[in-house]
């Protein structure tokens, strides 16, 4: 498994959107499918919430690739 660590400056980015910022995903449409399909996990457990708010320490793995938050 790869693995990745994104810096944000807010308090937190919503999944979707750290997953086509990590590359994980091409699209957001993609994004969108893969969580609503149970693909994702987020710390460690399946989330179906495309919006889930990921703050730092959080992590999702998808597909071969973790990604963790960090806030800078």
């Amino acid at each position: 498994m790869s693995e990745k660590e994104i810096i944000i400056k807010e308090d937190f980015i919503r999944l979707d959107s750290l997953m086509k910022l990590s590359d994980a995903v091409v699209t957001g449409g993609h994004a969108k499918i893969v969580i609503q399909n149970g693909e994702v996990k987020v710390n460690g457990e399946v989330c179906t919430q495309r919006g889930k708010k990921m703050r730092e320490g959080d992590f999702f793995t998808f597909d071969g690739l973790k990604v963790t938050v960090k806030k800078c």
